[in-house]
This record gives C-alpha cells, sequence and structure tokens, in this order.
C-alpha cells in the first residue's frame, strides 16, 4: 500500500518506495503513478519530477496535463522547496554548509562525477545542509543531515557527499561500505504555492524509523518533523 500524504483536484503527492520507478521506462511499465493510479482509483496520473528509482520519499503526480505543465514549471523554476534527510557515514567537516560543485553525467555508466572545469554536458549543482545528529553504529560513525537542493542534478546528493568522503548509507555505487539496506535518503518535505489554488501547501513525512539505520536517530527525526525553520534562519 502507498501512502499518500496529499490529494486535491490537480495533485497526488504519495511515498514512493524504494525500489519503484518514478515513472514507467522503456523496459518496464509499472512504477509509482501506475501504482497509485491503480490503488486510488484514478486515470492516468503524470509525472512532475522524479526521484531515483532507490530513493523513497515524497513525491509529486498530476492528475492531468494542464496540472503536469504548471507544476514542472514551478519545479523547473525551483519554485518548489525540497527538502531531504540523509545518513552519511563518518560526519561532514562543518555542521552547516553550503556545496557547490560542477556534476558531469555520465550516461554510460549512469553515475555523476564532480569536475574542477565547464565544458559540454557540465552543470551546476548546490545544496546546503545541516548535521541534525551523530551515532556509533556497527558500521562506523554515522550521521543524520539535513538537506535543502538548489539544483535538482541527477545523483546531486549522493555525488556531493560521496566527493567530501562522506558517502550516503548503502550508496555502493557513490562509496558507501556497506550494503546492508537502502540508500539512506529519503524526500522527506516539499512545499510551494499551489498554481491553482494560490495556497501554501507544506507536505511532509519521515521514513520508517522502525528500521536501522534511521532508527539510530529516532528521536531526532521526530523533532526534525515539526521543526520550520529553513536551513539558512538557523546560522547565528
Amino acid at each position: 500500500m502507498i501512502k499518500i500524504l496529499h490529494s486535491d483536484k490537480f495533485i497526488v503527492a504519495a511515498v514512493k518506495p524504494c525500489g519503484v520507478l518514478s515513472e514507467p521506462s522503456l523496459t518496464e511499465d509499472e512504477s509509482v503513478l501506475s501504482l497509485v493510479s491503480k490503488q486510488e482509483k484514478l486515470p492516468p496520473l503524470f509525472p512532475i519530477h522524479r526521484l531515483d528509482r532507490n530513493v523513497s520519499g515524497i513525491i509529486l503526480m498530476a492528475k492531468n496535463k494542464n496540472a503536469a505543465g504548471k507544476f514542472s514549471g514551478l519545479v523547473s523554476d525551483r519554485s518548489v522547496e525540497k527538502e531531504y534527510l540523509a545518513i552519511v557515514h563518518g560526519r561532514p567537516s562543518e555542521e552547516y554548509g553550503i556545496y557547490k560543485d560542477l556534476l558531469f553525467k555520465d550516461s554510460q555508466s549512469n553515475k555523476s562525477f564532480v569536475t574542477d572545469k565547464m565544458r559540454k554536458g557540465v552543470k551546476e549543482a548546490s545544496l546546503e545542509y545541516r548535521v541534525l545528529a551523530s551515532s556509533e553504529s556497527e558500521d562506523g560513525a554515522l550521521s543524520l543531515v539535513r538537506v535543502k537542493l538548489h539544483t535538482g542534478r541527477t545523483h546531486q546528493i549522493r555525488v556531493q557527499f560521496s566527493s567530501r568522503k562522506t558517502p550516503l548509507f548503502g550508496d555502493g555505487k557513490y562509496g558507501s561500505h556497506t550494503n546492508r539496506g537502502e540508500i539512506a535518503l529519503f524526500s522527506a518535505r516539499m512545499s510551494f504555492v499551489h498554481p491553482f489554488t494560490k495556497k501554501y501547501t507544506d507536505i511532509r513525512t519521515l521514513p520508517d524509523i522502525t528500521g536501522y539505520p534511521w532508527s539510530l536517530f529516532e528521536d531526532r527525526l521526530i523533532s526534525e518533523l515539526f521543526n520550520d525553520r529553513i536551513l539558512t534562519d538557523e546560522v547565528e
């Protein structure tokens, strides 16, 4: 059963499970679009944005083409604020920071890399983060971080943290030394001014805090769900 967080005449916001495609591919037809459509007995849904297959969390889907166009425009214009929760190996060198990099996507390997000069295929990537807590575990030191995206590049959070020697837990593609469980990256909050109702809409949820490694930070995660402060406002 896919968890539905918000539904109106124009969109549905659901929690995409890890391992489920955001939209159909050339080889697979089943996606979160079709699964939610069947579950909620809705006509075919339209994609607004994507999450990596092995990343879970909030995803927006449109109920008609007009809504898809309007909301896709909001995403492109960066008028939709996206915040993620992640667990990384080690601890970032600063409690709060902004990561700015040039990323190159290698389509053949479906992997992104940090590069030092602009060229064809390279795009600027920016995010800000705050370390919420750290804990020792059987996999070594782990840190819970809250991330706000400024741009939406392929594998952006994964490669930017990995390039600083703090790869995401479970992300073997980008340097994690453990393959136990899913990649610890979760789309936890999306907020925007609804283009049709003109109302500020704030959608948020938590990952499964009973499952490892999220369970290491259960209390901190619960308190963070109700934290309305923007990351940059927390800087003294």
